[in-house]
């Protein structure tokens, strides 16, 4: 039998979604300029994105966090890119434990310390000389909305202009829970097993994803986590959703949150728990029917553009009632 490899076989995957053209030739055509840089922190070193408009004013600035497993290159850019077509200056970072930033693969065993490495860098930005007097949101996919909602805890008050959730991770959902015996089990051993890869993994990304095109091109993220979830990290996650759950009520600021009725990761319960129980005065919620988990890199184009068209009203809108200096 021939061992000869067939060209696709014997093919690379490309370093980006879009294919080989060279990175800035691509982000000057999408109307963006893109930095990358790491940023140390006391928990660990960032790999981090910024994404400028080429040719408008910088109305606002934008702190964006990927979900689980993920990281804030690949197909998750594309949320960033929009953004900064609208005249936002976007900074994302790859959560510890995730793309290009320090820690063991997708390991979450201290979510606090996690928020707050993310937090410094997106905190030393806001405060920067071109940024400081202007409009300043964050904003969080799936885990990434978790891990958005502890920033925003761990905030000075006044901070943040405004808060914005994709899908946000707040109730997990039944069949997503971790077992109470696994982690029981685990915890037996005192510790070690915490960063084991352990955990049944229930396929997360085909439940997130509606269209299939888009599904082949998020699972071919070279820096994506394909193992089964760690045993620290599950056990944090269903802590930590448990924490928010019952300190909605301290969320001030004003929020948009967006879900799908379809969605398999996340329930849309997170989303309409935190409409209802939180204590903000402007807060918006958005239920859109039948979509799936990934609301912008996931659904079919009209859709897709249906959540973003959303999400642009509603940021330009409290951008225009932002006291001007």
């Amino acid at each position: 039998m021939s061992s000869q490899k067939t060209p696709e076989e014997t093919q690379s995957p490309p370093l980006n979604f879009w294919g080989d053209m060279p990175e800035e030739e691509y982000y000057r055509s999408q109307g963006v300029q893109n930095t990358k840089s790491y940023f140390e922190t006391i928990h660990g070193k960032l790999f981090t994105h910024a994404f400028l408009p080429l040719d408008l004013p910088i109305k606002g600035t934008v702190y964006m966090t990927h979900g689980y497993g993920s990281d804030a290159g690949w197909l998750f850019q594309k949320i960033c890119i929009n953004y900064a077509t609208w005249g936002y200056a976007v900074f994302a970072a790859d959560l510890l434990g995730h793309g290009r930033s320090d820690g063991i693969r997708c390991y979450l065993g201290e979510m606090e310390k996690v928020a707050a490495a993310s937090l410094s860098y997106f905190v030393s930005v806001r405060n920067s000389e071109p940024y400081r007097e202007l409009p300043a949101f964050l904003f969080g996919e799936s885990m990434g909305g978790l891990a958005t909602m502890l920033m925003y805890f761990q905030s000075e008050p006044e901070t943040w202009t405004g808060l914005i959730f994709s899908a946000p991770l707040f109730v997990i959902p039944e069949n997503m829970k971790p077992s109470k015996i696994h982690l029981f089990m685990y915890g037996l051993l005192f510790g070690m097993a915490d960063t084991w890869a352990a955990m049944p993994d229930n396929k997360m990304v085909g439940k997130a994803i509606k269209d299939p095109e888009k599904l082949k091109i998020i699972a071919s993220n070279p820096r994506r986590y394909t193992g089964p979830p760690r045993v620290g990290t599950m056990r944090e996650i269903s802590r930590m959703c448990d924490y928010i759950q019952n300190n909605f009520s301290k969320v001030t600021a004003p929020f948009l949150t967006v879900h799908g009725t379809s969605d398999g990761v996340t329930c849309p319960s997170s989303s309409r728990l935190l409409y209802e129980k939180a204590s903000s005065e402007d807060k918006s919620l958005k239920i859109y029917e039948g979509m799936y988990h990934s609301l912008i890199q996931g659904e079919p184009d009209e859709n897709s553009q249906r959540v973003l068209d959303d999400m642009r009203e509603w940021i330009d809108e409290r951008v225009k009632r932002y006291p001007k200096m």
